[in-house]
């Protein structure tokens, strides 16, 4: 296996296992194990589900079981019980974000410019007479 691709180990799968959907029907799902790793691997290097490598099976796999387990609640299951385990913070951290604030977020209305206080301008002469 390449240095660059994700597996979970035998104890995380192992861990994982128990909160997996049982009750599929039709055709039996097929490595659970190659299919998380899989996920995992898109969502940890911020690939396109496209470009996932080829090892980790059908991409079209991939992505399906990531919408429908997320639709039934499943990674959410999965991440309370692993995050209620305990541990170390640095292994139980699910998720962190980022937020983006547009370039002119940071001034006010008008930009920098200065300008009069309101108490100057009521006591100033009127500019133009009604």
């Amino acid at each position: 296996m390449s240095d660059h691709l994700f597996w979970l180990t035998d104890d995380q799968f192992a861990r994982l296992e128990p909160h997996l959907p049982t009750d599929t029907r039709g055709k039996a799902r097929v490595d659970d194990r190659r299919i998380i790793s899989g996920i995992v691997h898109v969502l940890k290097s911020g690939c396109r589900w496209v470009d996932a490598p080829a090892t980790y099976g059908p991409r079209k796999t991939l992505y399906n079981r990531f919408v429908r387990w997320a639709d039934k609640g499943i990674w959410q299951n999965i991440f309370q019980a692993l995050a209620s385990a305990g541990g170390p913070p640095a292994q139980v951290l699910i998720d962190s974000s980022a937020v983006k604030a547009h370039r002119c977020a940071a001034g006010g209305k008008g930009g920098n410019g200065r300008r009069r206080l309101v108490a100057r301008v009521a006591v100033a002469p009127r500019k133009s007479t009604p």
